[in-house]
């Protein structure tokens, strides 16, 4: 019997910001790190019933990837969108 992990998400202007809630402990590594202080708390629970992380609005991103390299978890996921080139 597997289990499907679904993330939320969270499409932004420069990347799409997946939390996975069966990961998250609600560390805050992520929060820390993050350059732009985009994340704040959700009121979707993790793991152990704390907080998981959320993206405050969906500009602020910058797509850097930090958050999801400092998660002890693997928690976050940071899809980047390609921007098209102006010709």
């Amino acid at each position: 019997m597997s289990q499907e992990l679904k993330p939320i998400t969270f499409p932004m202007e420069k990347a799409i910001f997946y939390i996975f809630p069966d990961y998250c402990k609600g560390c805050g590594l992520c929060k820390e790190k993050c350059p732009n202080g985009v994340l704040v708390w959700s009121e979707k629970l993790g793991v152990y019933g704390t907080p998981t992380v959320k993206p405050k609005d969906e500009d602020s991103c910058i797509a850097c990837n930090i958050c999801e390299m400092v998660c002890p978890d693997c928690a976050i996921l940071i899809e980047r969108i390609r921007q098209k080139k102006a010709l």
